[in-house]
């Protein structure tokens, strides 16, 4: 056998028996990422499409509970070291309440794929289904679709959930969550499927969050890590063009 090949067989080899995955580099390149204060990533989902673990019930959007966080390496650059091989989604903080952050559209029903953050789906199924979500009659007093892809079987959405209503248990406090939905073509209409993926759940007061913007960007999700070093490239919106980003806005509440 090949001396390389032989050592590269041993290297996987003991991998394995020692349950350690080979760690790859991610380069985060930022332009207009001056006020940028930290970049972490989520490894959400397993490959099944189950959540890797439970939401966390004490989240805040100042600080979130990443699996990794990246060093600043200057100006606008930032490095993950030793990931394990996966998917990640990466989220962005930054000065004066910002967060920006990724997602994949994660199966609802087992069995299913994974739709990209890029997946999208025709105008008109998109306008009625939002539609629908807007409709319907919920716990959080406002329900918002925020993004939408798949194919003709199936469209999941990005939905943010907002409960700022007073209540008489927790005076001044609402909720806030972000979940992924699925729509279902059955005999020619689209049907809403009960179970739902989570993926954040925060209790905190309403005054503090009407302060923050949190906005998506699906350029942020379903970042894969191998072995090989990798660069994303991301440019920053400017307050103005974070303002027509999906998402929440101070102006929503």
């Amino acid at each position: 056998m090949n001396s390389r090949i032989h050592g590269a067989v041993v290297v996987v080899w003991l991998a394995i028996i020692s349950g350690i995955a080979p760690a790859g580099t991610l380069r985060v390149a930022l332009e207009n990422g001056g006020e940028i204060t930290a970049v972490g990533a989520f490894r959400r989902w397993e490959a099944d499409g189950n959540p890797r673990k439970p939401v966390d019930p004490k989240a805040r959007i100042d600080s979130p509970q990443v699996d990794a966080a990246a060093t600043r390496r200057g100006e606008g650059n930032w490095v993950f070291e030793n990931l394990a091989p996966g998917k990640y989604d990466l989220v962005l903080l930054g000065k004066n309440r910002l967060r920006i952050e990724g997602w994949e559209y994660a199966p609802v029903l087992e069995f299913d794929p994974f739709f990209p953050p890029t997946a999208t789906t025709d105008k008109q199924t998109r306008d009625w289904i939002f539609a629908d979500v807007r409709k319907s009659r919920h716990y959080e007093n406002k329900v918002v679709p925020l993004a939408a892809g798949g194919d003709d079987r199936a469209v999941r959405l990005l939905v943010m959930l907002i409960r700022d209503l007073p209540t008489s248990y927790t005076p001044g406090t609402g909720t806030l969550r972000f979940e992924i939905w699925q729509y279902t073509s059955r005999y020619g209409s689209w049907t809403k499927e009960k179970r739902t993926r989570v993926m954040h759940r925060l209790l905190l007061p309403v005054a503090q969050m009407r302060r923050w913007t949190w906005v998506w960007e699906p350029s942020l999700g379903a970042v894969e890590i191998k072995q090989e070093p990798a660069t994303i490239r991301y440019r920053v919106p400017k307050p103005d063009e974070l303002k027509k980003r999906p998402g929440l806005h101070p102006v929503d509440l």
